[in-house]
């Protein structure tokens, strides 16, 4: 920020980067500080910090994966890894992880392949070359 900025909407900083430009300050413990770097002449860039707010409930059901022992809290985000993993990875690692995974009790995986298969579809892996179906019965349960 320039000379003349205003601070009164920064609360708390924890961190002075010197750079070559100027100072970059996210959290300062005190607000003094940065009015004393402003008074002689430091450049000052601040950076607010966002929290995001965690959602405080979710419609429907995580996937019917979830073992019933598992709270509900544990539950989506099981359901969430579930969704990261099968969206970036192929069918091996994705088999591997519910093998562990249901191996530690967090989740219960169906007898019929292919009903484990629409639901991982349905929770955004891809359907196209390399994750037929054919392929992930080949790994499933191994």
């Amino acid at each position: 920020m320039k000379e003349g900025a205003d601070f009164s909407g920064v609360t708390h900083y924890t961190h002075v980067d010197v750079q070559p430009g100027g100072i970059n300050i996210q959290n300062v413990e005190q607000l003094y500080q940065a009015d004393i770097l402003k008074q002689l002449g430091i450049e000052l860039e601040v950076k607010q910090k966002v929290e995001v707010a965690a959602p405080v409930g979710r419609e429907g059901k995580p996937t019917f994966f979830i073992h019933p022992s598992v709270d509900a809290d544990k539950a989506w985000q099981i359901h969430d890894e579930i969704a990261r993993l099968v969206a970036r990875q192929g069918i091996q690692e994705i088999c591997k992880y519910l093998t562990r995974l249901s191996n530690d009790k967090k989740v219960l995986l169906p007898q019929n392949a292919e009903k484990a298969y629409n639901e991982l579809v349905r929770l955004g892996m891809p359907d196209g070359e390399g994750y037929s179906l054919k392929t992930f019965t080949k790994y499933y349960k191994r």
